[in-house]
């Protein structure tokens, strides 16, 4: 393939830059509280500078191209559900590493700044948004929204409030659950677990059969909003609202990703679901 004159330049001014240049170990994070991913890159001004102006320029393009180096390395690692990464999505869909790329290159400039010895450049890319975010590049669409399960008291004792019955339980329940209709949100407590925040984690019951995953909610809300948030203390659990049901996980599978309730308070997460809707606001958000 024959370069054009102004890719050659280009090519030669990158190729400068990163041999003349000396870039820093750069800091990366994913918050998954505010569903943002930061990075800051440094760099350093190479050391036969021209002129002040010079040396401030190819030390700030030393900064950006760290600053991508490190986003294309931390949005390559995010992990997407219990099995699979970014990076394996990538690698297997010519689709997804094409906007992946471009979501990489698009990364937004947050603050900017010549700091002693170099220049530093912070960006950050959102988790989650309908454009322009690591959802909207890696999860496939969901065209057909499953409801969520009925509680498995239902399938083994008299419905609650005329619900329908189903198959046995492979767990026999022997409770009772009164409906309270009063929780904004769902909180689950897996302090001390080993939690590992995803983008499509799964809730389950201890029989191990799915209360809440990706299939039973809006593709659109999930894309804009994720399934749920990350916090370390209840202070932080704001998604939940001023009322949540707060849960105790008993363990986690999947990789550490998936939390595991209780028969019982998996059927109390279905029960007041079924009042107020917060599972299908994805008003959701797991201690770790």
């Amino acid at each position: 393939m024959k370069l054009r004159p102004a890719n050659i330049i280009l090519s030669i001014m990158a190729i400068l830059v990163l041999a003349a240049s000396t870039t820093f170990a750069a800091e990366s994070k994913i918050d998954w509280s505010s569903n943002y991913i930061t990075v800051t890159g440094y760099g350093a001004p190479p050391a036969h500078s021209i002129n002040i102006g010079q040396a401030r320029m190819m030390a700030r393009r030393a900064a950006v191209v760290d600053a991508y180096r490190q986003m294309a390395e931390i949005v390559n690692g995010v992990q997407v559900d219990s099995e699979t990464t970014v990076r394996e999505m990538v690698v297997e869909n010519d689709l997804i590493k094409t906007k992946v790329t471009g979501l990489v290159r698009s990364a937004r400039v947050v603050e900017e700044r010549q700091v002693e010895g170099g220049y530093e450049v912070t960006m950050t890319v959102p988790l989650f948004g309908v454009s322009d975010s690591v959802a909207a590049s890696v999860l496939p669409q969901n065209t057909t929204k499953e409801s969520f399960p009925m509680p498995a008291m239902s399938r083994t004792t008299p419905p609650l409030d005329g619900m329908s019955t189903g198959s046995s339980a492979a767990n026999p329940t022997n409770y009772t659950i009164q409906r309270e209709g009063i929780y904004t949100g769902l909180v689950i407590d897996c302090h001390g677990l080993g939690l590992k925040p995803a983008m499509s984690p799964v809730i389950k019951n201890a029989n191990l059969e799915s209360i809440y995953g990706y299939k039973n909610l809006d593709y659109n809300y999930v894309i804009a909003n994720g399934m749920a948030s990350y916090a370390h203390n209840m202070s932080q659990a704001t998604r939940a609202g001023s009322h949540p049901l707060v849960l105790r996980a008993e363990k986690l599978i999947g990789m550490g990703v998936n939390p595991v309730l209780s028969m019982r308070d998996a059927d109390k997460a279905l029960v007041e679901n079924q009042a107020t809707h917060f599972l299908d606001k994805t008003n959701v958000v797991f201690l770790y």
